[in-house]
């Protein structure tokens, strides 16, 4: 059960290896692949998943299904979500092989994975993001897979084909070789349960152009974006669209205008694709806030579709911005720039961070205020927390202010103010800006100043379909009862529900119920201590979420 105890053997791949998969083929062999399960969190929604009568998990994993088409096509493969569905001794002895990939907030669950298909003799390869970064962390795995896809991947593949059997010892195989995004295959989306997702992945680009001091994008994927071609992004949405996703796609790229000029190419043929497919989904995006800047884009965005913005903007203190290497915050005035977004018909959902060296005990009040200001209805307020490979991670270990020693912490970072003040302060902010008062409110504003500015949708037939129609009346149902009769903020989500639902205003009813609420119960739950601080936070806790019904 412990694995391998010798030294890591590093491989490195040989331009030989790197042509192995084709004669890989040659040779049958099974793969499981098995998606460890997210701590519930902020920004997955889990509270919401009851009220829609099948979803089960986020969004599908794009690093899993990535690989899992590059593998040889004679080769079996099985993919498992275990957000959905735990993978089973059955699945584990069906297998010749393991692949695993996942953040640091899945170490665990990676861990678990790992030791059920070695209970079984299996041999398991562990890559991703939290691997690239820690290999260290990860002792047991029989191959450590570092890096993105490219020569590493073959040199695997090729390992396997001629081989399962546990090795002696660790290999590590790190790519020296990546394969260009543009040569990435589309993922292997038919492998998993599209429609029991939340929400549809895509990814355009890797990568991000900013170095901001807490982030671990830069380290891991670069400073120059990578991207795909505006064929492949269509070729991957008309696959979705295929397997059933629901009624929206995320950009899952780190900045979604790293590079401007690749995405004025890219609207345009997503403009087209939802006119083509009677704009079927909305669309969302990660991207730094000076997307303000660029009206042009802004304006293209309108017409694909795109309804949500995730932007950065950590705080509103301008020296916070400056000290942790965000200027292109301040660009603009934030307010200003979040309402130009707002005006091209597309919320802004907002990353927030407390336990910053520059906070104040005046900085949770001034953060509440930022929300009243911006009408921002959805903040993910977080605990700071120091990443590997990150100049925070190395300043702050210059500075001896690192703490992985103490299990019941929220952050791993000794704060300046202390840790009991920035704890409270969170949970004072999380606990106010989540009122559900305080919540529709905020909903009222985009309502009245941003949802107008959408560009009209066609009552199409993919959008009239008999399974969206079946979808809406099940969520509509289950919002009226649990939350209509049952909730204890009843009254505050009919005064919301009531005026839509007389001029026969679904869509809102249905977007800003499900979100609201799980932002509520979500926040309730962790200003209580049965949630975590941080989405990154160690602290072991299990949320008893009302599981979702079949």
């Amino acid at each position: 059960m412990g694995g391998p105890a010798l030294a890591p053997a590093v491989i490195e791949p040989s331009p030989s290896v790197g042509q192995s998969p084709a004669a890989a083929g040659a040779r049958t062999r099974r793969i499981l692949c098995v998606f460890p399960r997210y701590v519930p969190s902020f920004g997955t929604f889990e509270y919401a998943y009851p009220l829609t009568g099948g979803v089960r998990a986020f969004m599908p994993p794009q690093g899993l299904l990535v690989i899992a088409s590059v593998l040889p096509k004679s080769w079996d493969v099985r993919f498992i979500d275990e957000n959905m569905n735990p993978a089973s001794a059955e699945d584990f002895a069906w297998a010749d092989a393991v692949f695993v990939s996942g953040m640091h907030i899945q170490r665990r669950q990676m861990d678990d994975i790992r030791a059920r298909a070695h209970a079984l003799g299996k041999v398991v390869a562990l890559g991703g993001p939290s691997v690239s970064a820690c290999p260290e962390h990860y002792p047991h795995f029989d191959y450590l897979h570092i890096g993105e896809l490219g020569d590493a991947t073959d040199a695997l593949i090729a390992i396997l084909a001629r081989d399962v059997s546990r090795p002696p010892g660790q290999v590590v195989l790190a790519t020296k070789e990546r394969r260009a995004l543009s040569d990435f295959p589309v993922p292997a989306y038919e492998l998993a349960q599209i429609d029991r997702y939340f929400l549809g992945s895509v990814q355009f680009s890797s990568g991000c152009p900013y170095t901001c001091e807490f982030c671990d994008i830069p380290g891991l994927y670069g400073r120059v974006p990578r991207l795909k071609s505006p064929a492949q992004v269509v070729a991957e949405l008309d696959k979705l669209l295929a397997c059933g996703v629901n009624g929206s796609v995320y950009f899952v790229d780190d900045n979604f205008v790293g590079n401007r000029r690749a995405l004025r190419e890219l609207l345009p043929h997503l403009v087209e694709w939802q006119k083509r497919n009677g704009y079927a989904v909305s669309l969302s995006c990660e991207a730094t806030l000076n997307i303000a800047r660029w009206p042009d884009i802004l304006e293209l965005m309108r017409e694909a579709a795109f309804d949500t913005i995730f932007c950065g903007i950590e705080t509103p203190e301008h020296d916070a911005l400056k000290a942790m290497g965000k200027s292109q915050n301040i660009t603009l005035p934030i307010l200003d720039a979040v309402r130009l977004i707002n005006r091209h018909g597309m919320e802004v959902v907002s990353g927030v961070i407390l336990g910053l060296d520059t906070d104040s005990i005046d900085t949770g009040g001034r953060i509440l205020d930022f929300l009243d200001q911006s009408n921002i209805p959805m903040a993910t307020i977080n605990l700071l927390q120091a990443l590997p490979r990150t100049p925070l991670w190395d300043r702050l270990a210059l500075e001896n202010r690192l703490r992985d020693d103490d299990p019941e912490r929220e952050s791993n970072v000794d704060f300046i103010l202390p840790y009991d003040d920035v704890l409270a302060m969170w949970k004072a902010c999380m606990s106010k800006a989540y009122q559900p008062e305080a919540l529709f409110a905020r909903y009222e504003y985009q309502m009245r100043e941003t949802r107008p500015n959408r560009a009209p949708r066609p009552r199409s037939r993919q959008r009239l379909s008999p399974s969206n129609i079946k979808k809406a009346a099940t969520i509509v149902g289950k919002l009226f009862w649990k939350v209509g009769v049952r909730g204890d903020y009843r009254r505050v989500f009919w005064a919301f529900v009531l005026p839509r639902l007389v001029r026969g205003q679904i869509e809102p009813i249905l977007s800003v119920g499900l979100v609201a609420h799980h932002l509520i119960m979500f926040a309730r739950d962790a200003c209580s201590g049965n949630g975590n601080a941080s989405h990154y936070s160690a602290k072991t806790r299990k949320l008893q979420l009302e599981a979702p019904a079949e």
